[in-house]
């Protein structure tokens, strides 16, 4: 009982932080709470493994929602993207705006690629620890980080105040 109790502490203070991650990975709100649901699912299944290793429980989390991401990407209904209305165009000054632009030129990124670049900016880690997150090598995440970065440069030409805004 004691480790439901742990799970269940995790369970509340992690899911909303794990459900924006995975919005920014996918887009889509819906699938992003199904994302989150099966990340909690499966961390609970692992939860007596995981609860005995030493360091933060967030980062397996983070992994089995890049892997659950992923696994979702190779179903053949996954090419869908669901939205409640069609955004407006709007004022280059426009926050909204900006952050529609931004998430579209995150889309244009590799499902890693994208994981990397909100691991790196967005959640302001180290290379180290993207690599550990993602399981690849230091190397990876440089070169992929750098790559990446050029997309949405290219991507969002003068707009640079959305990268680094």
């Amino acid at each position: 009982m004691r480790e439901d109790a742990d799970f269940i502490a995790f369970a509340e203070a992690g899911a909303g932080r794990l459900r924006q991650i995975a919005y920014l990975m996918c887009r889509d709100w819906h699938l992003a709470q199904d994302l989150t649901q099966t990340t909690l699912t499966k961390m609970y299944v692992a939860w007596k493994r995981i609860n005995r290793r030493d360091g933060d429980p967030f980062v397996y989390a983070r992994k089995v929602l890049l892997n659950s991401l992923l696994d979702h990407r190779r179903l053949r209904s996954s090419s869908e993207l669901a939205v409640e209305q069609l955004p407006e165009s709007a004022g280059p000054k426009d926050t909204t705006a900006m952050r529609l632009t931004l998430l579209e030129a995150l889309m244009l990124l590799s499902e890693r690629d994208r994981a990397i670049v909100l691991l790196r900016y967005w959640e302001d880690h180290s290379v180290e620890t993207t690599a550990e997150i993602l399981g690849v090598s230091t190397a990876v995440v440089k070169s992929q980080s750098m790559r990446a970065l050029a997309v949405l440069r290219g991507r969002l030409g003068s707009d640079r105040e959305l990268l680094f805004g």
